[in-house]
């Protein structure tokens, strides 16, 4: 997929029906959601007389009930089925509910209502383990992040125009009732009409025995989950952003009608805003990510989700309006701005956070049992939705204000980035490699596709600076086992670096014979179970920007392990602060200037059999060329 085609897919049948059908689905919920909720905060005492506090956190979580009941199920479905077919049955499903739902809004029955919300649960889980197992089936790993950028801008696009025109319709007078109720059943006819287009998706695991009990399936789900750490802790972050989001959009209709002071329409307003700041920041994520699964956008994510979230918090304090006003006097208040700022924020960093972790779950886990860990992940975030709405409840209660649940939703969100990422150092490592060839260096990779997506290799590479494995390895699509001279795994900072990547650290026979023989173990190893593992074969930096000769290391590496060895080079390092280039470090690095140009060249593959010091040394010297 080229730089700038990530929309491309939409004209494409292999996405583009499937696309309109998911943003359907996402639309329709949200727009009976939101209807509802309008109708219960501005008009509840023609509905009913339970509070509209309770009733704002209990509807979303009875909408998300199913997806702890029947996720497992739902999972098991669409590994064992096509998947096109499972699209269109629960299309089907779609409109008897919403058939359901009219009924209820016709006759002021809140409680069908009410059955309709639970109903359209069902309905989003039985098509989540589609929708998210569909992906790999069908793009190419490169398109991976733009499919899943787009899928995610979609549903949360989705998600503001539905609530946009469920917030308007319902209150349009006098047939608000009744555009709701047959708006909806026409929209869910479309999205079946949609469904119809999707191709051919072979089911993974057409002779799986469906287990229909489904706490044993729940508990297998997550136990299987749980035996891929990245994977898993990644479903646990997945879930985290669903209970920080579940938590912020509970209480926009009352943060805006009783905090705000405004009517219906800042309340859509605010909507907006969040949803356009999820999807601008679903999009970025290609770019910034350069086209492959970049995890470490993960913790940049996650930091604006709580810099921006409390200052949320300060934002409202600082809002001192106490009149009634519409979206338009909203916008003219001191400090609403601000306000619609963090909210655009929260939605872009939100995009940055769950993006990568959805690429990370389909590429990394099994790929017969995609759907059931989506499914695994399913019901994780529905139980964590469900905690967000007794979070909320109880806090309110215990009289927190809106705004100070902002903060503390903000601060628990600050807590668990540092657990899961003490846990997973990649992703903080994977993030620090990402902010050096963005704000440092500019990077430049060519051909990088050669680095194989999955199987054993080795990498070899001209040494040029202290931070070169930091360099490759935030251009690779997956992990990389360095191999490097055990005193620049030493250094300070950089090594905590080094170790979280899980480095093998080597020395030269003659200062440390025992170190030299583990790390040639520890290479065989990690090749036998199928990693990358890269090696500077001259041993030691450059001293002069000119290459030194290669040694006999990789000779021993293939002989031991026969696999593809694939040559790199990197150019335009040579001079800057981190390299043994004469003179002052500062002054090199001033004369370069900020965001100093580098590249990364990616070489065809070598059999073990040419994979000689000599071969490689020449490789790799063409490769580099002139530019040092």
């Amino acid at each position: 997929m080229s730089q700038s085609s990530q929309f491309s897919l939409l004209g494409q049948r292999r996405f583009g029906p499937f696309f309109w059908t998911q943003f359907l689905g996402a639309f329709n919920d949200n727009v009976f959601k939101t209807a509802l909720l309008t109708v219960l905060t501005y008009d509840a005492l023609s509905w009913t007389t339970l509070d509209p506090g309770l009733l704002n956190n209990l509807i979303p979580g009875l909408f998300i009930l199913p997806f702890v009941l029947f996720s497992a199920t739902a999972g098991q479905l669409a590994d064992k089925f096509e998947k096109e077919k499972l699209a269109r049955y629960v299309k089907l499903l779609e409109i008897a509910i919403m058939a359901i739902a009219a009924f209820g809004w016709m006759t002021r029955e809140l409680w069908l209502l009410v059955a309709a919300v639970v109903g359209m649960g069902l309905h989003s889980t039985m098509f989540g383990p589609v929708k998210y197992a569909y992906l790999p089936q069908h793009l190419k790993p490169e398109e991976l992040v733009g499919g899943n950028g787009v899928i995610e801008m979609g549903t949360f696009v989705g998600i503001l125009l539905g609530e946009v025109l469920g917030a308007m319709l319902v209150v349009y007078k006098p047939i608000g009732i009744e555009l709701v109720a047959f708006g909806t059943i026409g929209i869910a006819v479309l999205g079946w009409l949609f469904s119809r287009g999707i191709p051919h998706s072979p089911a993974p695991a057409p002779d799986l025995r469906i287990n229909w009990n489904p706490i044993t399936e729940t508990v297998r789900n997550i136990s299987f989950t749980r035996q891929n750490r990245p994977v898993f802790l990644s479903v646990l972050g997945n879930s985290w952003f669903w209970f920080y989001g579940a938590v912020i959009l509970a209480q926009f209709p009352l943060y805006a009608k009783d905090y705000l002071h405004g009517d219906h329409s800042v309340f859509v307003l605010l909507l907006t805003v969040f949803s356009i700041g999820i999807g601008a920041g679903s999009l970025l994520c290609e770019r910034l990510s350069g086209h492959k699964v970049e995890i470490g956008l993960v913790p940049f994510g996650s930091i604006g989700l709580s810099v921006f979230g409390f200052d949320l918090y300060l934002s409202s304090l600082a809002y001192t309006n106490t009149a009634m006003v519409d979206m338009a006097g909203f916008v003219a208040q001191s400090g609403s701005l601000r306000i619609l700022f963090d909210l655009v924020m929260i939605g872009v960093f939100g995009g940055f956070y769950i993006v990568p972790l959805f690429a990370l779950i389909q590429t990394r886990c099994d790929r017969k049992h995609v759907s059931r860990t989506i499914a695994g992940m399913n019901i994780m975030n529905a139980l964590f939705m469900v905690v967000a709405a007794v979070f909320a409840m109880i806090l309110l209660k215990m009289g927190f204000s809106i705004p100070e649940l902002f903060m503390a939703t903000a601060l628990a969100n600050a807590l668990v980035a540092v657990y899961i990422f003490s846990l997973v150092p990649e992703f903080l490592m994977r993030f620090l490699a990402w902010l050096l060839i963005h704000t440092v260096h500019r990077v430049h990779t060519v051909d990088k596709e050669r680095i194989p997506g999955e199987g054993a290799a080795v990498l070899v590479c001209n040494h040029v600076s202290y931070v070169d494995a930091v360099v490759i390895m935030a251009a690779s699509p997956r992990p990389i086992r360095f191999v490097m001279d055990h005193r620049i795994f030493k250094i300070p900072v950089l090594s905590w670096i080094f170790r979280t990547a899980k480095a093998i650290p080597i020395a030269p026979a003659k200062e440390d014979p025992w170190l030299m023989e583990k790390a040639f173990v520890d290479i065989a190893q990690a090749l036998h179970e199928g990693e990358l593992v890269c090696i500077f074969p001259e041993g030691k930096l450059t001293s002069t920007g000119e290459m030194n000769e290669f040694r006999n290391g990789i000779s021993k590496i293939v002989e031991r392990t026969p696999v593809p060895v694939i040559p790199m080079a990197l150019r335009g390092l040579w001079g800057s602060m981190l390299t043994r280039s004469p003179g002052n470090p500062f002054g090199r690095s001033f004369r370069r200037g900020p965001f100093s140009r580098l590249s990364l060249v990616v070489g065809e593959p070598v059999t073990p059999a040419k994979a000689t010091p000599e071969h490689l040394y020449e490789h790799v010297l063409a490769l580099r060329g002139d530019w040092k």
